[in-house]
């Protein structure tokens, strides 16, 4: 019965948890009325549009996110007062609070941000440009790529400072080869889903023999690793992955308009003078470094590069350089929430952030694919 105790959530957490769901929802739909408008600029030789919405949308999700660090940095099993949480992050760097601030909580909440930005980016840039809403890395392989040599040296008792090496280059194995065997005189898109998904389910048999293999007390670090967790997330962490973000989300902002005329079809793209295969592989490309930079951080965590995307697709419309950006601040949004739910709902006990986004996550993956399956 005291397992139970401990395990089970309060009352006032639950209500918490709900309030912070409606909130959320509501803010959805309010976000949904937002008159689209337009307006053109120029800049010496730059020009662009701006859309209203998006404006409105970026800055709400800004709002959110800050609202939640605020909450992340005063919550806790040892609870600091919101004006000396705030100030021991942003400059008191000496005081009482230093250690569970900067060393704990800051950096795990700044890292729950940049990998929700890196895997929302991804899933964005994977659903355009195969036109399918249920591909995302963490279906097609690329993730399970990344945590099939990670998983192994966590298994095999090696380097731990090796794993976020192992895990990138991992992911970037199983793009390169899912783009081969996908390639027939060019890549299809149909072809790609496929082969990403046979590919992911070979993986996934590689990652239960090594956990068969190998003593329980080295799985059981490798089994929790791969549900994705923040847990010992570090300022180290932090800087990798904005170096990564530094260099792919302006890659990613500037292939937007090559991912809009690839949405067109393939005969279409190459009659305004897209070198289409040269532009897919580009993209492919970033959108498999984003997910495995994240990857590469806080391990395998699904779910946020399938349904982040389409929220993001459903307020702001089809992608465009805008799109991406909101996309990728909703995907901290989302991170950075799930983390906290995790690590508050069922306290003393704190469960990998990846528990989270699968519950969420399942449930509305299984309506996407039923939707999908009666549009076809």
């Amino acid at each position: 019965m005291h397992y139970l105790a401990i395990t089970t959530p309060t009352l006032q957490r639950s209500l918490t948890v709900l309030v912070a769901i409606l909130i959320t929802v509501i803010s959805v739909r309010l976000a949904d009325k937002i008159r689209s408008r337009s307006y053109t600029f120029r800049w010496y030789k730059v020009s662009g549009r701006i859309q209203l919405k998006i404006v409105w949308l970026v800055a709400g999700t800004l709002v959110a996110i800050i609202v939640l660090l605020g909450t992340g940095l005063i919550v806790g099993d040892y609870p600091i007062p919101a004006s000396r949480a705030i100030a021991t992050a942003l400059w008191d760097r000496n005081g009482e609070y230093d250690f569970i601030i900067n060393s704990l909580r800051f950096p795990r909440i700044v890292v729950a941000i940049l990998a929700g930005m890196c895997f929302a980016s991804s899933g964005l840039i994977f659903q355009s440009l195969i036109n399918n809403p249920l591909v995302s890395p963490d279906i097609i392989g690329i993730n399970t790529g990344a945590a099939v040599l990670a998983v192994a040296i966590l298994a095999a008792g090696g380097n731990i400072g090796y794993l976020p090496w192992a895990a990138f280059l991992g992911a970037l194995l199983t793009a390169g080869l899912i783009y081969l065997l996908s390639w027939k005189r060019g890549v299809s898109a149909t072809r790609l889903v496929l082969v990403g998904i046979g590919v992911n389910s070979l993986l996934g048999a590689v990652i239960t023999f090594i956990t068969v293999k190998y003593p329980i007390e080295r799985v059981i670090a490798a089994a929790r690793w791969q549900a994705g967790t923040l847990f010992g997330a570090s300022w180290g962490d932090v800087r990798t992955l904005l170096i990564g973000l530094f260099v792919l989300l302006p890659s990613a902002f500037f292939l937007t308009n090559r991912l809009r005329i690839l949405q067109l079809g393939d005969e279409t793209a190459i009659t305004v003078g897209s070198r289409i295969e040269r532009d897919r592989l580009a993209l492919l490309a970033v959108a498999s470094l984003l997910a495995a930079l994240a990857v590469s951080v806080v391990g395998p965590l699904g779910f946020v590069a399938l349904i982040v995307p389409q929220a993001a697709r459903l307020l702001a419309g089809s992608i465009t350089g805008g799109v991406l950006i909101f996309t990728a601040l909703l995907g901290g949004f989302f991170l950075l929430g799930a983390d906290l739910i995790a690590q508050r709902l069922f306290a003393p006990v704190m469960l990998p952030a990846g528990v989270i986004t699968a519950t969420f996550g399942g449930p509305y993956f299984l309506y996407l694919l039923a939707r999908y399956n009666r549009a076809n």
